[in-house]
């Protein structure tokens, strides 16, 4: 066996962890291949945001895992949309970071895509977002537990 050869289940197991690619797309039906439990959560821990499409299409990949997926630590920009997932739930410690969307690198806003990002948001979040988060490229940050007041249909995590 070839060192290539070995290092390969390592690889994709470490891309399925990181949520990079489902367990299909890493070869999840093919013999041999790593398999990750059905029931183990995806924890998302961290994540300054980025690019609003490539958010999008993570969301849709977490929500057709019907895994847990944990928001734990600092979630800001893009990364807010995955808050209301149908499997999410906030971390009690976590902090949730809102700004308008902009142009990597400058401070031109990306005024097409406030009312796309709005599109996963929902009760008093989507109005803070409509009214204010969303015209300041001012970080605005906000505790977990104040996420949910604002959108009660939101979990805290149990720990």
């Amino acid at each position: 066996m070839t060192r290539k050869t070995r290092l390969l289940p390592l690889l994709v197991a470490g891309l399925v962890l990181a949520g990079c690619v489902t367990e299909t797309e890493a070869g999840g039906s093919t013999a041999g291949s790593v398999r990750v439990s059905d029931k183990a959560p995806i924890v998302i821990f961290n994540d300054d945001g980025g690019n609003v499409a490539g958010y999008i299409a993570r969301r849709n990949q977490l929500e057709r895992s019907g895994r847990r997926v944990e928001i734990r630590g600092y979630c800001a920009s893009a990364c807010t949309m995955l808050t209301t997932l149908p499997n999410a739930c906030l971390g009690p410690k976590s902090v949730m970071a809102f700004h308008a969307p902009h142009f990597i690198g400058t401070n031109i806003p990306a005024t097409m895509m406030i009312g796309l990002m709005g599109n996963y948001y929902r009760n008093g979040v989507l109005k803070k977002w409509n009214s204010t988060w969303s015209k300041s490229l001012k970080m605005t940050k906000i505790s977990a537990r104040e996420y949910v007041r604002l959108d009660p249909q939101t979990k805290l995590c149990a720990r």
